[in-house]
């Protein structure tokens, strides 16, 4: 009896057959099968203890506890083989072949949380990675004023009457923003954040002025230059997140953008890097070829799919963004059945770009 694609979604929503299909192994034979010649990247962006004051206040959206991320790295062991930056430019410039079921783990903006949890996590698994810095963001405590924004709000630092005009001031209208008083509750801040994104950096920058300290939690969010040093050849690659967050394709000259950003992390690392993430995942063909100018071998974006490896390795690679929603349970434990139906089900793409 054959099963309609509505009817095998509906059942793929319970928990119960999840767990089932994963227990089983038939999802992981899946896996074995169609993902064999592909090459999965995933993307993190901050992993903290729980104990951590960050943890509290941190956007949930982006960031692991260190448990959480552990599993994450168990569960890449179990059903990949896990590459390193050096074996994918290999394979770019046909020099060498991937194995079956590659995976590579990169980071995204440079947080300092990367070394002090991140760092020592991978390195016993035995786990290579890459970390796409910001270059403007190295040595800077205060994070990027989206996460100021979501700390000063969990925080309790942030009034409902602030959140307002910020959103009047980014253009937004009178009833089109609802706001509670639940601090665990991101959706409208989000709303808000999503206005003040479109602006031009003088306007935003006036209206987060006007918060004043309420931003500001004293504490240290970013990399710092000897953090960076410390993680070279120890476990990550260092690789260009750009040189202000801002998406490339809002810059007035984003080649200069990504041109000073290798620059200044040679300076620091005595190396330039060879690979570039599009900050926000904001790209084109045009900004690809611009990477590609400007020195980075190897360039990564934001779509969620697998890459081919069939042939030579293409030179431009999506990731898949992994968040705690992602591959937990509704009790906040990790779930294989949904980390595995997150990522072995991805479009296998060719890359053109």
């Amino acid at each position: 009896m054959s099963v309609s694609n509505a009817k095998l979604r509906s059942l793929l929503k319970s928990p119960l057959v999840k767990r089932g299909l994963y227990r089983s192994g038939l999802l992981d034979h899946f896996h074995h099968q169609r993902n064999r010649q592909t090459l999965t990247v995933v993307v993190f962006h901050r992993v903290i203890a729980p104990s951590d004051p960050r943890f509290s206040t941190c956007d949930p959206e982006y960031t692991l506890s260190t448990p959480i991320f552990e599993e994450c790295l168990r569960f890449f062991c179990r059903h990949y083989n896990p590459v390193s930056m050096a074996e994918l430019l290999d394979a770019a410039d046909g020099l060498g072949r991937l194995p079956e079921r590659a995976l590579h783990v990169t980071f995204d903006d440079g947080w300092s949380d990367n070394e002090e949890f991140g760092l020592e996590s991978l390195s016993r698994a035995g786990l290579p990675a890459t970390l796409f810095v910001v270059s403007d963001a190295v040595d800077r405590a205060e994070p990027f004023w989206q996460e100021r924004l979501v700390g000063a709000w969990r925080r309790g630092m942030l009034s409902t009457e602030q959140c307002r005009r910020l959103w009047h001031g980014a253009g937004g209208a009178d009833g089109e923003l609802e706001l509670g008083t639940d601090r665990g509750t991101l959706e409208p801040l989000r709303a808000i954040i999503s206005r003040l994104q479109l602006l031009d950096e003088e306007t935003r920058g006036s209206l987060l002025a006007e918060l004043g300290a309420a931003l500001d939690d004293g504490v240290r969010h970013m990399v710092s230059g000897d953090q960076l040093r410390a993680m070279v050849g120890a476990t990550f690659t260092i690789g260009s997140h750009g040189k202000t967050h801002t998406p490339l394709l809002l810059t007035a000259d984003p080649e200069d953008e990504l041109r000073v950003s290798r620059s200044a992390l040679a300076s620091r690392l005595g190396q330039p890097p060879v690979a570039l993430s599009f900050p926000h995942g904001s790209f084109s063909p045009q900004l690809v070829g611009a990477a590609h100018r400007t020195g980075y071998r190897l360039v990564f974006t934001s779509s969620p799919e697998l890459a081919s490896t069939v042939g030579r390795l293409a030179r431009c690679l999506p990731r898949i963004g992994i968040t705690a929603d992602g591959v937990t349970d509704d009790r906040g434990a990790f779930a294989p059945e949904k980390t595995a139906l997150l990522l072995f089900r991805k479009p296998i793409s060719f890359p053109a770009c």
